[in-house]
């Protein structure tokens, strides 16, 4: 056993749990590809003042859970804690914005850090797909990245996500809402911190998890009262969108998310089988971010789903995809000359587009078949000096049992045949 460990609250990804992982998130990013999303990747650490600025500095993650270093040079880093931040800051420095062809659409796939207490379905690492589309205000534009997410999930037989729906409003009504809350949130008995939030950003304070404070929330001033009539209309039209493409939600007066750039609609994917943990995805409108990076205005619209959270939420139904062999074949060679042959046989068979494997150390037939199983391959290749005399190798379903005399040189084709 090694003197070292993966560090607390961090997991290792390995086989056989891996290959459900990456079905997830080929899942989840299907239906991206589909409508027009092209890949963008971030650097895994960013200049402080990136998350500081736009994610906000009055939230956990910047104040809390942001992991920062300070490079030999004098430069301060964070590990990136989401995702939206580094996309945008991408797509200003390359000028995909300038290129006529609005939205920008791009989604992404990475590890994400946060300093936080570990339980389960909440990591100091943890995988995300995300996707953002940039420099466009339209109601189906914020319906087409919901729709996009939930047919994710039913892409994975998930059918305990609920869709959560808000608006947060936007720079014309949100200053009297914010008035207002501030005025509610003064007369409650809270923490000193708290109260400070409520002076910074106070609808963070409606994001709270606790218990004592979500109680003496029940009587807070709502936003939906405070929406001006273009926000009133915006939302409603998201709202018939999703209708019309038969994604069912619940309007949710009180979710804010927890980043401080969100504006309008704002929405939360949640599945009831993850306990406190409840939330798989979410994201929403952000039309402000690109100012506040020192870019020009440009309204936009993202979500983040957590594939360890999928997966989790997957297990709770009992849904997991399940792992899909990686070999279709696996070569037991019996003998040096049949190691070679075999060996070249499975170089040809990969190179036609078949997942071959061989028998590697010079083990035994008995072992060897024993590994040929324990793949998952449907086909096993078995040769011996005998056989090779007779220019055939032995092919086995491993299936049924059937084994059947084939000619070398017609190995490959017959194979692939065999496998569609």
């Amino acid at each position: 056993m090694s003197t070292f460990s993966a560090p607390k609250g961090t997991y290792d990804l390995l086989p056989p749990d891996s290959a459900a992982v990456l079905a997830v998130r080929e899942a989840l990013a299907a239906p991206l590809r589909a409508a027009g999303y092209g890949y963008a990747e971030t650097p895994g650490f960013e200049h402080v003042e990136l998350f500081s600025r736009g994610v906000g500095e009055s939230t956990d993650i910047v104040t809390k859970e942001m992991y920062t270093l300070t490079t030999k040079g004098g430069t301060r880093l964070a590990l990136r804690p989401e995702g939206t931040a580094s996309v945008l800051r991408a797509t200003l420095q390359a000028n995909l914005h300038r290129a006529g062809n609005l939205p920008v659409k791009l989604w992404y796939s990475g590890t994400y850090y946060r300093y936080e207490r570990p339980q389960a379905g909440r990591y100091r690492h943890f995988s995300q797909i995300g996707a953002e589309a940039i420099g466009t205000e339209d109601p189906a534009l914020d319906a087409e990245l919901i729709i996009l997410a939930a047919d994710a999930y039913r892409s994975l037989g998930l059918t305990g996500v609920r869709l959560l729906l808000n608006s947060l409003g936007d720079r014309a009504c949100r200053p009297a809402y914010r008035t207002a809350l501030q005025d509610f949130l003064r007369g409650l008995d809270l923490d000193e911190e708290t109260r400070a939030r409520i002076e910074v950003n106070p609808l963070r304070v409606l994001d709270d998890k606790r218990e004592s404070v979500r109680r003496q929330l029940a009587g807070a001033p709502a936003m939906r009262d405070h929406l001006c009539e273009a926000c009133k209309e915006y939302h409603e039209q998201v709202r018939e969108l999703l209708t019309d493409a038969g994604v069912a939600f619940t309007d949710d007066e009180r979710l804010v998310r927890g980043l401080d750039y969100y504006t309008r609609t704002t929405f939360e994917f949640v599945h009831d089988g993850l306990g406190s943990q409840s939330a798989v995805g979410g994201g929403g409108r952000y039309d402000g971010l690109s100012e506040m990076l020192g870019g020009p205005p440009l309204p936009s619209v993202g979500w983040a789903i957590g594939v360890d959270r999928t997966l989790l939420a997957l297990r709770a139904e009992g849904a997991a995809p399940a792992a899909a062999p990686a070999t279709d074949v696996f070569a037991v060679p019996l003998g040096d000359r049949a190691r070679r042959e075999l060996f070249t046989v499975v170089t040809a068979l990969r190179r036609a587009g078949v997942a071959a494997d061989f028998g590697y150390g010079g083990r035994g037939v008995k072992s060897a078949m024993k590994s040929a199983n324990r793949s998952g391959a449907r086909f096993a290749l078995v040769a011996g000096e005998r056989d090779l005399a007779d220019g055939v190798v032995q092919l086995k379903d491993l299936g049924s049992g059937e084994q059947t005399p084939v000619a070398l040189p017609d190995v490959v084709e017959d194979l692939r045949r065999r496998l569609g």
